[in-house]
């Protein structure tokens, strides 16, 4: 190996390390400015239905942001996502079952 050919190797693996560092921090500022959207969404009293929509919405977001950036899920296989989106049926699923099997609307007899 030439001192040209490791210079390049160096300098290459320097851009590549930059490029990364750059998106991680990305996504934190991304983080931190959806962070201040939920305190600022909570602090204008909005209506239960409303808040929690876009409480939900943020988190959704946040979430995503971490999964596929900071846990390296958006380099993965199919697989994974089909796992992933598997699960998050069975948790919409889980969250909907009082919903679609209480037909009085009192849970608690």
């Amino acid at each position: 190996m030439t001192s040209d050919h490791a210079t390049d190797m160096t300098s290459d693996h320097a851009v590549d390390i930059d490029k990364h560092v750059r998106v991680y921090i990305t996504v934190f500022v991304a983080l931190m400015a959806l962070t201040i959207v939920t305190v600022a969404v909570s602090r204008y009293h909005l209506p239960v239905p409303i808040a929690v929509t876009v409480a939900l919405l943020v988190a959704t977001i946040k979430g995503a942001l971490v999964a596929c950036y900071f846990m390296h899920l958006i380099s993965e296989k199919k697989l994974i996502y089909a796992v992933l989106a598997l699960t998050a049926v069975f948790f919409i699923a889980l969250l909907a079952l009082p919903a679609v099997t209480v037909h009085d609307g009192y849970w608690i007899h």
